[in-house]
């Protein structure tokens, strides 16, 4: 399973590399693919995991999501 997440607040790669990680460190997913083009992440998911935790996790890391879709 994957889910696109949509994040504002990215500028750079050192921010990209910021949500990935937060993403990263979440129980239930395999890996993060994170866009500066497109303020994109996609991530795929071994388990279901709750949209409020990516929320929470990317907005500690100090960004914003505005949409999460599955992909």
């Amino acid at each position: 399973m994957k889910k696109i997440i949509h994040v504002e607040g990215m500028g750079c790669q050192n921010c990209v590399k910021h949500v990935r990680e937060a993403l990263e460190a979440l129980d239930g997913v395999k890996g993060a693919n994170v866009s500066l083009d497109t303020n994109t992440a996609v991530i795929e998911l071994s388990n279901d995991v709750a949209d409020s935790a990516i929320i929470a996790a990317i907005d500690e890391a100090g960004y914003d999501v505005t949409k999460i879709e599955a992909a």
